[in-house]
């Protein structure tokens, strides 16, 4: 079957809730077979996220509570972009020293996901960051995180087992091990330990 026969027609929006995070709409269709239906739709400006990567193959998480699914959960960086027009690169640039204090000197970008595309149209640019270096972190005021480093073949398998549940960073720590072993990265298969830090909480607003 060709896409256009699948096509859905947007015909007409209705706003609903404007917020900070996300714009809330009810939208009407019209469907291949020439009815209507509505469509629930959230807006979103879209995000970065980051799978840094140290030259010992430790990979920086993020622990944070997320009240939906009220849980702790263990996450690459990541943040909103403050537009729509926000260039993605420069917002992960951003938020990896925001929360984590680290600067990259060499990125690559690993893909841009979908991250729930029946009624959302958030974008994630996820990108590898290598060749680190330690800086201050600077969170805003409202976000309290817990930060650990591990082996990034540690956190893989970690995915593996159901134990990280974050789409993004599922996406991210299995595309990067990908990418990072097709460039003979010298620390991959390491056997070092898990390695958790904590420090004064820092804060930013959820994203």
């Amino acid at each position: 079957m060709l896409d256009d026969e699948l096509r859905e027609k947007f015909l007409s929006s209705e706003d609903i809730y404007s917020g900070k995070i996300i714009r809330v709409q009810k939208w009407q269709v019209a469907l291949p077979n020439g009815e209507t239906a509505p469509r629930e739709v959230v807006r979103h400006n879209g995000a970065s996220a980051i799978v840094p990567v140290d030259d010992r193959g430790m990979v920086t998480l993020v622990r944070q509570h997320r009240v939906v699914i009220d849980r702790c959960t263990w996450e690459i960086p990541a943040g909103k972009l403050d537009s729509p027009s926000e260039d993605p690169f420069s917002a992960a640039k951003r938020e990896l020293e925001e929360e984590t204090g680290l600067q990259a000197e060499h990125w690559q970008k690993l893909t841009c996901m979908f991250t729930t595309p029946g009624f959302c149209n958030e974008q994630i640019s996820i990108y590898l960051a290598t060749g680190l270096s330690q800086h201050p972190a600077h969170p805003d005021a409202d976000e309290f995180l817990g930060l650990t480093k591990m082996p990034l073949e540690e956190a893989v398998a970690l995915c593996m087992a159901g134990e990280i549940r974050d789409g993004k960073t599922l996406v991210g720590l299995l595309m990067a091990q990908r990418a990072l072993q097709a460039q003979d990265f010298p620390a991959l298969g390491t056997a070092a330990s898990i390695q958790r830090f904590t420090g004064a909480p820092s804060s930013r607003e959820a994203k």
